[in-house]
């Protein structure tokens, strides 16, 4: 087998193209009624919010005519006198069933801005009518050819200009106040309307709400609390839900007690574990740090421990435990803590617990939470508990969670459950020991787009279940919590062992699950990852398999200096590459939750310095008219994994080689913020796997590596056995008295 290598080199970046005047789609138009329309319902909406007499700025839904990109959102209307509406959203959410879904985005915006935009209505209308009620395609650009200087029409020919464009997109405008009822506590999130502090915010309100009921954006109410909040202000509650969650149970046979011996614990990695307590009766107690927060009211019974330990007894342990299923990782330390017992769990406690658990465990890079909500993810919004992980991970750029993706306890369950709706988290479902999709199996996606799980590993099934182990003796389980345990040992070992950053370690977990058959299932992910670990970062002898990682800080940052080798005048290779980031999230958005968006381009450079993608991706390029419903179903446009795959067939021949002989990559980073300033991202670090096949099975890594070294490129093998070897001799404790 070859080695995995690492190549570092240096990436260039340009910015954006600046933007010419803004264009109506080909046979696209607007009426001069459709913007009466659009007038009379910002009147009656200023009108609205004026007898509620309310302390804070209106709050505005669009109800755009599908899902829209952020280049097809309103700019000017709501604008404030110039084209930055985008910088007023506070939420967005899917409306419609599955053939006609579409976005409708709330806006938080003064009554100053209402007016406005109702005056610039009123003055693209007259403009309008002298075109005899329809501005085309053909009609705005000869508007636009009229120099500035003779333009002669009230509204200016930019703000004109916009303005059409944005009515084209723009069906209506409303106000959403519609709430689901909740049972219980909730935890609820309301929308930001400029408020420095969300509790003075709501005790001005005459909401009384105490400390403890505030978690950054998220609050929890009581049944009372919440009743008067949508009775009196519907319009403020952009999310809810129950804040207590039945557990997914696991399922294992008791298999009696079977003594295991195992060495003491050396300087081994830790992984933290977030589970049910841990008992100390386990034989493998010496390696785990039993840390209880459950609080000392609430008795806990040895079977409170058994989901906990069974967990914990697999990330130390699991290659005793299944000797088929040895990964080649060796043992893991672990840190656990105790935070539910029984079946039941409060998500805000669950929240508080994490974010202080993480927070106090700096020296931990993985975690690992094998437990989940019966209740299926919303439509609309990320869980609280998937949101919270999110936001530790956009924190923290060195700590990753691996979570189970839920089991299925009824029958009309499909959706996975919290907190296994975390974007950035590497989320993991099951499969049988033979490879099949277990049949406990829920599926994604996440607000109906993001592709959750990730991957998925061995769980066990009904007809062959996997051996763990807690205090009182071991037990042939099955589900997605004992799954996850494996990834967590693999994320481990190649970031605590073998040096990888995250990005470019979840790249290869999900670059390998993935490999060169990949099938998009909503259950399985990108598919199930190898057992061992060095079909992670080692390739066959016909393939070249490399990684790179970088920070996008400009709109394009590209390497156009890849010497892929060339034969006969061709490259006899195909290709697949998965990029992973971890971008910054926003749970008050909704449906556009994530901040920031790296596109992939992958491919040949043809003679004249452009890339040809792999996977024909041109978003971006001159004359691009890709639709967002393509972007994100062909592209995975705003997804923080993108995978470029082909798929292998002996009859494929090799692909011309241009003068350049040369591949290279490039990424497009895009915000959904208009204004960097009050934008939640910055430079956004990420990690890309690559891996070439040669389509005569030659082995040509050599000639890469010398090719690739004249490039300019510093090549580096990895060598398993010498990144252990390097690990250790860190770890190794030093007595300067001796």
């Amino acid at each position: 087998m070859n080695n995995l290598l690492q190549l570092k080199g240096q990436f260039q970046t340009k910015g954006a193209r600046r933007p010419g005047l803004p264009q109506l789609p080909k046979n696209g138009e607007v009426t001069a009624k459709h913007l009466l329309d659009l007038r009379q319902q910002l009147v009656e909406i200023k009108d609205y919010w004026q007898k509620k007499q309310i302390p804070f700025d209106p709050l505005i839904s669009v109800y755009y005519k599908k899902i829209t990109a952020k280049s097809n959102r309103i700019r000017r209307l709501l604008g404030g006198g110039s084209s930055g509406a985008t910088n007023f959203i506070v939420g967005a959410r899917f409306e419609g069933d599955y053939q006609n879904t579409h976005h409708v985005i709330t806006y938080c915006v003064s009554e100053s801005i209402v007016d406005d935009s109702i005056d610039i209505l009123d003055s693209c209308v007259a403009l309008a009518q002298q075109y005899g009620g329809v501005i085309n395609c053909e009609i705005m650009h000869q508007l636009q050819q009229i120099p500035t200087k003779k333009w002669s029409y009230k509204p200016p020919k930019s703000i004109f200009s916009q303005v059409i464009r944005d009515a084209y997109f723009a069906e209506r405008f409303g106000i959403r106040a519609q709430q689901e009822a909740v049972d219980g506590w909730a935890v609820v999130n309301i929308y930001d309307t400029g408020f420095s502090n969300v509790r003075d915010f709501l005790n001005d309100l005459g909401l009384r709400i105490t400390p403890d009921q505030v978690l950054g954006s998220a609050l929890r109410l009581s049944p009372e609390q919440y009743s008067v909040l949508i009775g009196k202000y519907p319009f403020l509650v952009s999310m809810a839900i129950s804040d207590i969650s039945e557990l997914t149970p696991a399922e294992f046979d008791e298999a009696g007690i079977n003594p295991l011996n195992i060495p003491k614990p050396g300087n081994e990695p830790i992984i933290g574990v977030i589970d049910t307590p841990f008992d100390d009766n386990a034989y493998f107690s010496d390696w785990v740090e039993s840390i209880n927060l459950i609080p000392s009211e609430i008795e806990i019974r040895p079977e409170d421990c058994a989901h906990g330990t069974k967990v914990a007894s697999l990330i130390v342990d699991g290659p005793s435990l299944m000797p088929n299923l040895n990964d080649g990782c060796g043992r893991f330390r672990v840190r656990h803590f105790g935070v539910a017992p029984g079946s039941r769990s409060d998500a805000f406690a669950f929240m508080r617990r994490v974010k202080s658990i993480v927070e106090q465990n700096r020296d931990i890079k993985v975690w690992n939470i094998s437990q989940g909500s019966m209740r299926e993810v919303a439509r609309n919004f990320i869980s609280p508990e998937g949101a919270t992980l999110d936001e530790l991970q956009s924190r923290f750029d060195d700590i990753v969670f691996v979570v189970a993706g839920t089991n299925q306890t009824l029958e009309k369950q499909q959706k996975i459950g919290a907190p296994a709706d975390s974007i950035n988290s590497l989320v993991v479902n099951a499969t049988s020991f033979s490879g099949e999709t277990a049949s406990y199996s829920r599926s994604g996606p996440v607000l109906e787009f993001f592709k959750k799980p990730d991957v998925c590993a061995v769980g066990g099934d009904d007809d062959d279940r996997m051996y763990a182990y807690a205090g009182n003796g071991g037990s042939w389980v099955q589900g997605t919590s004992f799954a996850a345990p494996w990834i967590a040992r693999k994320m481990a070992y190649l970031m605590q062992i073998m040096g990888f950053n995250r990005e470019v370690a979840k790249a290869l977990i999900i670059d390998a699950a993935a490999g060169w058959d990949f099938r998009d299932d909503s259950k399985r992910g990108y598919g199930q990852v190898p057992i061992r670990i060095e079909d992670l970062v080692k390739s066959k002898d016909d393939e070249i398999k490399f990684v790179l990682t970088g920070i996008a800080d400009s709109y394009e940052t590209y390497n156009f200096d890849i010497p892929v080798p060339v034969v006969n005048s061709k490259h006899p290779y195909i290709a697949r590459a998965t990029l992973c980031y971890f971008p910054p999230c926003d749970r008050r958005q909704g449906v556009d939750y994530t901040s920031t968006e790296l596109d992939l381009h992958f491919g040949r450079i043809d003679d004249k310095g452009n890339l040809r993608a792999l996977n024909n991706n041109r978003q971006g390029e001159n004359n691009d008219f890709t639709t967002e419903a393509t972007a994100r179903n062909s592209y995975r446009k705003w997804d923080n994994v993108k995978h470029i795959g082909e798929n292998f067939r002996n009859s494929q021949r090799g692909r011309k080689a241009y003068k350049t002989q040369m591949w290279g990559l490039k990424i497009r980073k895009t915000t959904r913020w208009d204004k960097p300033a009050s934008a939640p991202f910055g430079n956004l670090r990420f990690g890309i796997v690559v891996t070439l096949r040669e389509m005569g099975g030659m082995n040509r890594i050599d000639e890469f590596i010398q090719k690739c070294s004249l490039r300019g490129w510093i090549v580096h093998s990895v060598d398993v056995q010498n990144r252990v070897d390097i690990y250790n001799a860190a770890e190794v404790e030093i007595d300067f008295n001796e």
